[in-house]
Formats: structure tokens, sequence, C-alpha cells
């Protein structure tokens, strides 16, 4: 008998149904409350204490339900943003570690109206708020998945659960704690993350790739103040130009491809052929899903292309800039300098530190017209491709996503980046990894009118806890 022949998948889903409605959306709702900004975004994290906040806000809805073996520590390395470590007794064999995260994007601007990042408000099947999605729901749900096998006496292995509070600025504080807590999260099998994303709401998806990130601020300075452009420009070369002219180093304009061959990785006929799979499942929603105003174009017309740049391929973004006036504030003055900040995803197999260091001498090296060029690189983080899954867990938690949507779970591709799971499988080499999540189509994390699904995250919760039910059949 497999595992999922145990369980009575309607009791399951009114027991999930009544823990999401009665308590955890709840206090999900108080959690979008507080600005718990990630460190990079909140130099006096500590003196705010709102990522404090959160933990003590999660361990006060502990305290409200019913789990058995249950024991929540939580951690504070000097001049470290805090983690929570929960662990809940095994009534069967084997190991999982979940993880999830407390701290959350910047507010950011173009909210809806009557919304906001620190305003829950739900609109079903909708929950909007900043962290609904990114991630405040993650232990809520691994939690919720182990209460719902205990109330059918189904066993499980034992569980730790890891949440953090720096993932968001690309977990610096993680590398510490992992060392710091070697010996209470063990020798995990299994390393369940719901921290990812969904190709739609019609099915489970199970992610097996993201994308690493390296990046930093790229200074481009030619004169010590700002001089009148009629009588400097054609004589002082422009720092914006300069810069252009730097990054035709990096990026090809055209066609916005990535030039430097240390940034790719081969692309595999197996790969393309699975992409190809995806593909066909989910269609134009592919590129339509996306906001596009009308008459923009996707950069690759065809879908599988497409999905590959997204996910396999290395590009660029320009996130943010400084040394140029506001509009309105703009006057006819050659600017001292500009400076950009870069993000560069890069695909799994990629080294981040050796990407990282030369992108900064791509940058820096042979400065145009003698330019006081700097590159600034920030934390860099590996990409994440996952290892076969046992038979056993893939085929439950696809039953799962049977049972409770009505269609079997699917393979995805994530173009972003989550540190801790590069950390993780350097850490457990043996280690097998159940990613997977909520944020789908529209769901906008890091954007204006971030939210959650709220029929997806219950339905979730039912798979999960079927594909930990089957590590100890």
């Amino acid at each position: 008998m497999s595992a999922t022949d145990a369980i009575d998948w309607d009791k399951m889903a009114e027991f999930t149904e009544k823990i999401w409605e009665d308590s955890a959306l709840p206090s999900l709702e108080e959690f979008i409350k507080i600005p718990a900004l990630s460190p990079a975004f909140d130099s006096e994290w500590q003196a705010n204490g709102h990522l404090d906040k959160t933990i003590d806000h999660f361990l006060g809805w502990l305290e409200s339900i019913e789990i058995d073996g249950l024991t929540a520590t939580v951690h504070s390395l000097e001049g470290r943003t805090p983690v929570l470590l929960l662990k809940v007794a095994g009534t069967g064999d084997g190991e999982v570690l979940f993880y999830s995260h407390l701290d959350k994007q910047p507010e950011f601007t173009g909210w809806s109206e009557g919304k906001g990042p620190w305003i829950p408000v739900r609109e079903d099947p909708w929950l909007f708020g900043r962290g609904s999605v990114d991630d405040g729901y993650g232990g809520y749900c691994g939690l919720i998945s182990l209460m719902a096998l205990q109330n059918q006496g189904i066993a499980h292995p034992s569980c730790t659960f890891l949440i953090e509070t720096s993932e968001e600025s690309g977990s610096p504080d993680l590398p510490y704690y992992l060392e710091e807590l070697q010996e209470d999260l063990g020798t995990p099998d299994l390393v369940v993350v719901l921290d990812s994303g969904l190709g739609d709401y019609e099915r489970i998806w199970v992610t097996e790739s993201l994308r690493g990130l390296v990046g930093g601020t790229l200074t481009v300075s030619v004169t010590s103040e700002g001089v009148h452009s009629g009588m400097a420009s054609g004589v002082i070369p422009s720092s914006f130009r300069l810069t252009r002219k730097l990054l035709s180093r990096l990026e090809d304009e055209e066609t916005g491809e990535l030039i430097p061959d240390w940034l790719h990785i081969d692309i595999s006929d197996q790969l393309r052929a699975d992409s190809a799979e995806i593909v066909s499942v989910l269609g134009e929603a592919l590129i339509t899903d996306f906001p596009f105003l009308d008459g923009v174009r996707p950069q690759h017309e065809d879908l599988v292309e497409a999905l590959l740049a997204q996910n396999w391929k290395p590009t660029l973004s320009i996130t943010g800039a400084e040394g140029m006036p506001t509009l309105a504030n703009a006057g006819n003055v050659l600017r001292t300098h500009t400076s950009l900040k870069l993000s560069v995803r890069i695909p799994p197999g990629v080294d981040s530190e050796m990407a990282s260091a030369k992108l900064q001498e791509l940058m820096e090296s042979d400065p145009p017209f003698g330019a006081h060029v700097t590159f600034e690189p920030e934390t860099a983080a590996n990409g994440f491709a996952a290892p076969p899954m046992p038979v056993e867990i893939a085929a439950a938690f696809s039953e799962g996503s049977l049972k409770t949507f009505g269609a079997a779970s699917m393979p995805f591709y994530e173009g972003g980046t989550i540190p801790f799971l590069a950390m993780m499988q350097e850490s457990y080499p043996s280690a097998r990894f159940l990613v997977t999540g909520c944020a789908g189509p529209g769901n906008n994390a890091h954007g204006p009118d971030e939210k959650l699904h709220i029929p997806t995250v219950k339905n979730l919760t039912q798979c999960v806890a079927a594909a930990i039910a089957s590590m100890s059949n």
C-alpha cells in the first residue's frame, strides 16, 4: 500500500481548510502588517526590531495550535539577523528539513487603491500584502501539513524547520547559522523549500532549477564638479556615454544576450526537450502573463527560447541609478558621474564567485577616456539544479496534486535565486530537494500588489503532507 492510500483526502481537505481559515490566514494577515525589511534595505534593522517581531509573531501562532512533539528555539548570533529553529519529533523513518524566511522586500510604488505593502487585504482568491507569497506562508504550510498527518494518525519523519530573516538580502547570515546549528540540523534526507513558483494555478509545480546572482554598483566618474553642458560638452566625455560603452562589453544591446562565454552553460538536447514539455502546458501564458504595454514585443518570439532565456541563460537588469537629478531638478549641467546597480542572473553550474570577479575585471579594466571606473560587487549566489527525486516521494507529491487540483504535478524552472539552496546542496550533497511554492502568475512578489493565491496554498499543504508521509511508509 502506498502512502497516499492511507490518506483520507476528504478529511485532510476539511482539516487544512479549517486551520488555514480559522488560524493561519488571520495570523498571516497580522504578519503582513510588520514592515520587516531585509537588512539590505534597512541598515537600522537591529534598532527597529521588525525582524525580531516577525519571529515573536510566529512563535505566538505556534502557541495557538496543537502539534505533537514540537520544540522551538530562537538563535541570534552577534550582529546577525535572527533565525527560528523548530523541531517536530518523528513517528516514522527519515529526516526532513523545511526552509522558509520572514524578511521582506521594500515597499515599492504603484499599489492599487486601498492596498499597500503593510495593509493586508483579502479579495478572494487573493490575500494582498508584502510577504504574503514571499515567503510568509511557508512556515504555516509546512507545519499544517504535519498537523494534517497527525490528525489521521499517519506516520511522518522527524522534521526541522529553519526560518531565517535575511533571504531577501542574499542570505548573508545563513552560512554562520548552518555552521553554528550543524548538530541541530542533522543530516536531512529531504530538504523542502516552500519559497518558489508555479507555472499556473491548475496543478502543483516542482522547481528543478534556479539561476544564481551576481551584481554590484558600477560608477563612472569624469569631473570633480558639475560643469555647464554648453561649455563642456564635446570636451569632457559624458559619464553616461562611457557607462553605456562599458555595458556593451557585457550585453549585446540589439539582442539582450550577454557576451562573455564564462556566464553561459551548454544547453543540452534533453533540456530543450524538457522545456518544450513545459511550454506545451503553459503556451502563450509564458509571455502574456507579464504586463507588457500595448505594442511591446517579447525578447524571444519562440516560446522554448523564451523559457530558456528566462531560466537557463544569463541576463542583465539595471535595477537602480544615482548621479542623476530628478527631471524637475535637471539643469543644463554635465554631471560628475553615473552610477548604476547591475543585477546579473547566472545559470546553474556557473560559479558565482568566479563570475563576480570576472565581472569586476570586465568593468574596471582599460577604462574609456581614462574615466575613474569602479565596480563594487555585492554578495554572489550560486544557482541550483535539483538531483533526481526518489520515485516514491515524487509519486506521492504528484498524487497530491491530482487529488487536490485534478492534474498531476509538473516540473518547473525558476529564473530567480534562493541562495539557501546552493548552500544546502554544498552542505548535504546526498540530500534530495522538494522545491515548490505558491508564487504563480500575477503574484507580483517584490512589486506592487504582491498577493498569495489562497486556494493554492491550501492544496499545496496537502501535497506536502503526502510527500512527507511517503518517506515513512
